[in-house]
C-alpha cells in the first residue's frame, strides 16, 4: 500500500511511515477483508446490484478504524459498495456536535448527521443505579435502521471488534445462560437490512493503536463511561487477567467460536441426539 498523496484515501493522509505502523495497518485491512469475504458481506455475482452501506461512526477508536479500513478497501477497488458514514447525535450533554461533521468534510467522506434525543428517554426510563446500555443500544439501533432505509442502504455496518465479540459471549454465558455472541453478519428482525461487523477478527488493541497513530479526534461515550461496575467491564477485566497470564488466549478463545461442535454440546435443537444409533459389530 503506497502512501503518496494521489494514491491514498484522505483518511490515511499523514499516516506514520514507521514499519510498525505499516504492519499494523496492513494487518487490520487484511483481517477486515478476510471477514468480509468469509461471511459473504458482498454479493459478488456479476449481475448483482451495487450495494450501499451505512457505516456507523460514534467518534470512538473502533468506528474511526472501521471507517478508514472500509474506505481503504473501496479506494483500492477491493470493496465494490457505496459507503455513507452516519453519526447519531443522541443529545448527550456536552457532546461536541461539530467535531465529526468537520472531520468528515475534511476527509471528503459522504455522510449524514442525525440528531435524535435518545439521552432524555434513557434518563427518564432507567431508574437510578441501573445500567443504560440495553435501552440506549435499542433506541440507537432503531434510529440507524430508519436512516439506512431512508438512504437506500442494504446494510448497517458497526465497528465491533474481536474483543467485543468475546466479551459478549462471556456475558451471555455468565449472565444470560446461553452460548451466543455478536455474529459478523446478521439479518434484522424485519428481514430488510443486514448488520455487518467487518472488524470481527481485529483485536481491540490494534484499533486503539491505529486510531491514536492517526490522531483521529476521539469522542468518549460519557453516558456509558460514567457508570462503574458494568457487566462488560467486569468480563473485560477477567479476559485481561487471562491474557496477562497466558498471552494469546483471547485469540484461542475466538477461534473456538469459529469451531463449534453441536454434537459435543447439550442443545437437542442443534443436534438430534435421539437419532444417534449404534452400529453393533457382528459377532463372528
Amino acid at each position: 500500500m503506497l502512501d503518496q498523496p494521489d494514491d491514498i484515501h484522505p483518511l490515511f493522509h499523514g499516516a506514520p511511515r514507521t514499519t510498525e505502523f505499516r504492519k499494523l495497518r496492513k494487518r487490520i485491512v487484511r483481517l477486515a477483508r478476510e471477514a468480509i469475504d468469509q461471511y459473504a458481506m458482498v454479493d459478488r455475482a456479476p449481475d448483482a446490484p451495487r450495494a450501499k452501506w451505512l457505516v456507523c461512526l460514534s467518534g470512538g477508536k473502533d468506528s474511526y478504524t472501521l471507517l478508514a479500513v472500509l474506505h481503504e478497501l473501496q479506494w483500492r477497488g477491493l470493496l465494490p459498495v457505496d459507503l455513507l458514514a452516519c453519526n447519531l447525535d443522541q443529545g448527550q450533554p456536552g457532546f461536541p456536535a461539530t467535531v465529526l461533521p468537520a472531520f468528515l468534510e475534511r476527509m471528503q467522506v459522504p455522510h449524514r448527521i442525525e440528531y435524535q434525543d435518545t439521552y432524555s428517554i434513557v434518563m427518564d426510563k432507567i431508574p437510578a443505579g441501573r445500567t443504560f446500555c440495553a435501552l440506549c443500544s435499542r433506541l440507537r439501533r432503531g434510529n440507524l435502521y430508519r436512516v439506512a432505509r431512508e438512504e437506500g442502504c442494504s446494510a448497517v455496518v458497526l465497528g465491533h471488534h474481536r474483543d467485543d465479540i468475546l466479551e459478549t459471549f462471556f456475558m451471555n454465558l455468565f449472565h444470560g445462560g446461553r452460548l451466543a455472541t455478536m455474529p459478523p453478519k446478521l439479518l434484522n428482525e424485519e428481514g430488510d437490512l443486514f448488520l455487518y461487523r467487518p472488524l470481527a477478527h481485529v483485536a481491540e488493541t490494534d484499533c486503539e493503536k491505529f486510531a491514536q497513530a492517526m490522531e483521529y479526534p476521539i469522542i468518549p461515550c460519557d453516558l456509558c463511561g460514567s457508570q462503574d461496575g458494568l457487566q462488560r467491564q467486569q468480563v473485560k477485566a477477567i479476559l485481561d487477567g487471562w491474557e496477562a497470564n497466558s498471552p494469546g488466549r483471547r485469540q484461542v478463545m475466538f477461534r473456538a467460536l469459529m469451531n463449534a461442535r453441536p454434537s459435543h454440546l447439550l442443545d437437542p435443537k442443534l443436534f438430534d441426539f435421539a437419532a444417534l444409533a449404534r452400529n453393533p459389530v457382528a459377532s463372528e
